[in-house]
């Protein structure tokens, strides 16, 4: 990925985004939901605890909020969660309309976890695909 170093121009954030989510595929609410209903994917939300609580949450995904996911998804990290089982696990990234998890998931593939993604349009684009929400 060609990000900015020096002597380089300096990489927009539609750029930079871009550049991330050409990495690897990201995956829509209904096919999310799918997956981590078959054990197949780990829901992680990266909402700050004010949108939880305005919006509600996705029953059953991890709570780690953004200044915390590589150190608690790191499968080698002392301060893993017991969910961290190692670099083939499928995480897929909630943030709230799909930004900040594209940027999310590319610093877990940057720890090794290949099958990072994140949610195409975020918590919103759960919520009016009528998928299950908790108060």
């Amino acid at each position: 990925m060609a990000v900015s170093g020096e002597g380089e121009q300096p990489v927009g954030i539609d750029e930079l985004l871009d550049q991330v989510r050409g990495a690897y595929e990201r995956i829509g609410p209904r096919e999310a939901h799918a997956a981590a209903v078959r054990d197949e994917a780990l829901l992680v939300d990266i909402r700050y605890a004010a949108l939880r609580e305005r919006d509600g949450l996705i029953p059953g995904a991890l709570v780690i909020e953004r200044n915390e996911l590589e150190w608690r998804l790191d499968p080698r990290g002392s301060h893993r969660v017991p969910e961290a089982t190692g670099h083939d696990l499928r995480v897929v990234v909630i943030c709230n309309e799909g930004y900040a998890s594209s940027l999310a998931a590319d610093s877990l593939h940057r720890l090794g976890l290949h099958r990072a993604t994140d949610l195409v349009g975020g918590f919103q684009a759960w919520k009016a695909a009528g998928l299950p929400v908790a108060s």
